[in-house]
């Protein structure tokens, strides 16, 4: 993946602290049948508000600052972010709506957000709460290590923008948690909070599936319009997204840990799912595409 040389983003802020007790509630997993298309046209800024209320609000006990350090992957995060800044820009634009950039948040071992206290073990995550992505730096290092995402390629030919193998699977997660923010500027993660208290956790479950699908789904659709814009990918990019959505679904997981297969406890979908669906995002390269929830209700 080509990636150096390009803006960096400016919302990208390092932890110095956590740990401490959280306030707010976690994130809801559903939107109703169509519901994007409904809200698309409607202000972001009204739905941020409105989200706030459903949500908790909720504060921080966690300090932040700016990312400053020139270290790699810091360098490559803020990178990636600044693309989805650009390419959700772009189709918000196109809606005649108006994108609200999240912050992302890198952390080590333990972090405090409005949501709750998260660790390296919980993964990448976005709260709607404060509108924020937080990553583990570790996180990349598990991809590798544990779940097998690597890639094929040894770098970009390119001088002045080596790729290194695995960095498109680690910005297809960036761009997974950011695809999750779009849902709250759209009004879904409102929808998400009030149609889970009504049905059963089984129920429930299913229906964050949907959710999450629609992230890849939006994963998808960012890297088709970014490839559009920078042809930032290389030979090899897309087989690293896909594998790293195969080896996250909740079926390979499961059998991973050595437990049961029970599919009323998915709450990401399956392997193929997973993969569809961001596939499905990638060759379309539209939002509207990505209407995981229809016929679900």
């Amino acid at each position: 993946m080509k990636w150096q040389g390009r803006r960096g983003s400016s919302n990208v802020r390092t932890s110095s602290g956590g740990g401490g007790k959280m306030v707010g509630g976690g994130i809801g997993g559903i939107i109703i049948a169509g519901i994007l298309w409904l809200v698309f046209g409607v202000n972001p800024m009204t739905a941020l508000q409105t989200g706030q209320a459903v949500t908790g609000g909720g504060s921080s006990e966690t300090s932040t600052e700016v990312a400053t350090s020139t270290d790699r992957d810091t360098q490559f995060v803020k990178v990636v972010l600044a693309d989805t800044e650009e390419v959700w820009h772009q189709i918000f634009n196109e809606a005649g709506s108006t994108y609200k950039e999240p912050s992302l948040i890198l952390f080590n071992g333990q972090v405090s957000s409005a949501c709750g206290s998260a660790s390296a073990a919980t993964g990448p995550f976005y709260c709607p709460a404060d509108q924020t992505v937080y990553l583990d730096k570790s996180f990349f290092v598990e991809m590798s290590q544990n779940l097998g995402i690597t890639g094929d390629k040894q770098g970009s030919s390119e001088e002045g923008n080596e790729g290194k193998a695995g960095d498109f699977a680690q910005a297809y997660v960036i761009a997974h948690e950011v695809g999750h923010h779009v849902q709250t500027l759209l009004g879904i993660s409102q929808q998400v909070n009030e149609a889970s208290r009504q049905v059963t956790r089984a129920e429930a479950n299913k229906l964050s599936v949907l959710q999450e699908l629609q992230a890849d789904c939006f994963a998808g659709v960012w890297a088709q319009r970014n490839q559009e814009r920078v042809q930032f990918l290389e030979a090899g990019d897309i087989d690293e997204a896909i594998n790293a959505a195969s080896q996250i679904g909740d079926d390979r997981l499961a059998k991973a840990s050595g437990g049961a297969v029970v599919p009323d406890n998915f709450t990401h979908g399956t392997s193929q799912q997973r993969v569809q669906w961001f596939t499905r995002g990638l060759e379309s390269g539209s939002v509207q595409s990505c209407d995981t929830f229809s016929g679900a209700l």
